[in-house]
């Protein structure tokens, strides 16, 4: 990695100068002797561990840092010509523009039309420039259709977009966003990085944005600027950055071990140089040993032994498996809309299920009503006892429920009541019976190192949901939902989340993951199950679905295809299977 010489340009969007913010308190620097510059026109990704400091970078861009957050900052941070040390955020809102998360959570008014004009009528700006402005981005935007529609009625893509449009309408000249497709499905998420390169490319506006799915964004970026655990900050080109950085998407993994130069960063580029990679795999019939059955083991006591207890095809495990939940012509409906139409599912024990679909399937309404805590319209439910009997979660007590069935939600704070973290992993060992620090060791697997005195509320997003979830887990439940519990997490976090997870199918448990994450999918799912309009379309073996889908394809699996491959791992396993027979 490399940082660029210094300049101090009063026209350059950007320019950190020696920058060091620490939160009293905390034992080290959130950033420490941060220099860099942003140039017109870049579309630059900021990455980094689950809490190692982006969310400061990106504040101390905007001035809300520290003028909100409180900390002390040294060196300099210039913003188109203004230092944020005399430049409150006020006084750089016309020059930055700023999108958060949540969409929905900021809007303050009912349609896109007038969510677009707010900003502008804050401005003071006469009449006539605020309809020439939303007209502007009413079109730059491709939203000019909804220009009437309730925010409420909009699908996560387009309330993204409009939250973008929200800001344009004040003609800055840099924007930044902080995880903006971390809730989206896949195809809304490629509207909205598409939205922002067109700004790039078109009105050459500088877009700075934070991102943990790397695959989707670093084959566009100019830049990627890397906070270090640390708080160091370094930057360079893609290329140069992903040849080393441990933090990278499948396609520039399956690169580096392929040894393909050029390194590819996207799914076309490493098409072209995968040409011999497919070939060998063609012969070896385009599956790894442990998608389509290695050779035949004879060791009853080898896993791979069919009557071996963790083998998929034995009775405690897969779809031999008891049925830990049972849902028969479920139904949930809000207000007018179906959210779930005449669902039948059955989730097994030692199964992971991935609950796939674009946003508004009805995936959530699904868990939370499986869990007995939701609304359900009509249609039954059941869950397994460790007594062997059936009963309703939704007549059971929420201690008891919690014994049987898990619930992750997507808002992990809304589970979080307490003033530290300490004193929630031991209410969570005393509610749960469990012996003293359980919670806390399974929260120190997903994110080590969180102090035992730091508020939850202070906590990154990534952070709260390893908590709610070990939490969860001190319970021990036969049964976990888990809804998109993947966002705010980096690749290692999700890595550990993974393991846990397959760890809890091989011991028995049913899981239920709703997930927009591909990758995240392709790692853990047994079985994948896609949902359209409260409906399921699709259920099968995470293969066969995830290969056959251009939509929920992960990157190695369109790279390899017609291969129905999915990791790496698999990847590697099916050349070493061809090298060894000779082929």
């Amino acid at each position: 990695m490399t940082t660029r010489p210094m300049r101090t340009d009063a026209t350059a969007p950007v320019v950190f100068d020696a920058v060091t913010i620490r939160y009293a308190g905390s034992p080290r620097p959130a950033l420490r002797s941060a220099s860099f510059v942003l140039e017109e026109g870049e579309l630059v990704v900021v990455t980094g561990r689950t809490g190692s400091g982006k969310s400061t970078l990106l504040g101390a861009v905007n001035g809300t840092v520290p003028h909100f957050t409180g900390g002390h900052l040294s060196g300099r941070v210039t913003v188109c010509g203004r230092d944020t040390r005399t430049h409150r955020p006020r006084d750089l809102a016309g020059v930055v523009g700023v999108v958060r998360q949540d969409p929905l959570a900021g809007f303050v008014t009912d349609t896109v039309e007038e969510e677009l004009a707010y900003t502008l009528e804050q401005l003071a700006l006469d009449p006539a420039t605020m309809r020439r402005r939303v007209e502007e981005v009413l079109d730059l935007l491709g939203i000019a259709d909804l220009r009437e529609a309730p925010l409420s009625d909009l699908s996560g893509g387009q309330q993204q977009r409009v939250a973008i449009g929200s800001v344009l309408t004040a003609s800055p000249r840099l924007l930044v966003l902080d995880e903006p497709t971390s809730a989206l499905d896949p195809t809304g998420a490629e509207e909205v990085l598409a939205t922002l390169s067109r700004l790039v490319h078109d009105l050459g506006l500088t877009v700075v944005l934070s991102e943990h799915r790397l695959e989707r964004i670093v084959g566009t970026a100019d830049r990627v600027i890397v906070v270090g655990d640390d708080g160091t900050v370094s930057d360079g080109s893609p290329q140069h950055v992903m040849a080393s950085a441990p933090l990278a998407p499948p396609v520039v993994h399956l690169g580096r071990w392929a040894g393909w130069d050029p390194l590819p960063l996207t799914v076309r580029d490493a098409r072209r140089a995968a040409t011999h990679l497919r070939e060998d795999l063609a012969r070896h019939g385009g599956a790894a040993p442990d998608a389509e059955g290695a050779d035949r083991v004879d060791d009853p006591d080898h896993p791979d032994h069919p009557d071996h207890p963790d083998h998929p095809d034995h009775p405690g495990r897969g779809s031999h498996a008891p049925h830990r939940v049972s849902a028969a012509g479920l139904q949930v409906t809000h207000g007018t809309v179906s959210a779930v139409r005449s669902v039948d599912l059955a989730l097994r024990d030692g199964e992971v299920a991935v609950l796939m679909g674009r946003n508004g399937s009805g995936k959530s309404s699904l868990l939370w009503a499986l869990h007995g805590t939701g609304h359900r319209s009509s249609g039954e439910v059941s869950v397994l006892t460790t007594a062997g009997d059936r009963v309703d979660p939704a007549s059971e007590s929420p201690r008891v429920r919690r014994s049987h069935v898990g619930l992750v939600p997507q808002s992990a704070p809304d589970l979080l009541y307490l003033d530290s973290v300490g004193a929630e992993c031991r209410q969570s060992d005393h509610e749960a019976g469990a012996e003293p620090g359980t919670t806390r060791g399974t929260l120190d697997r997903l994110a080590p190192g969180i102090p035992e005195d730091h508020h939850p509320r202070d906590l990154s997003e990534g952070q709260q949901l390893a908590l709610v979830l070990a939490i969860q887990l001190a319970a021990a439940p036969g049964a976990l939902l888990l809804d998109e519990p993947t966002r705010g997490l980096d690749y290692p976090a999700k890595a550990v989340l993974a393991d846990l997870l397959r760890e809890l199918a091989t011991s028995g448990r049913a899981l239920a993951v709703a997930t927009h994450d591909v990758e995240f999918a392709a790692t853990v799912a047994d079985r994948v199950v896609v949902m359209s309009e409260g409906r399921v379309v699709a259920d099968g073996p995470a293969a066969d679905v995830l290969c056959d889908s251009p939509a929920f394809a992960p990157q190695v699996a369109k790279v390899l295809a017609p291969a129905r491959l999915l990791r790496l791992d698999q990847v590697q396993a099916a050349v070493a299977a061809t090298i060894g027979s000779g082929r």
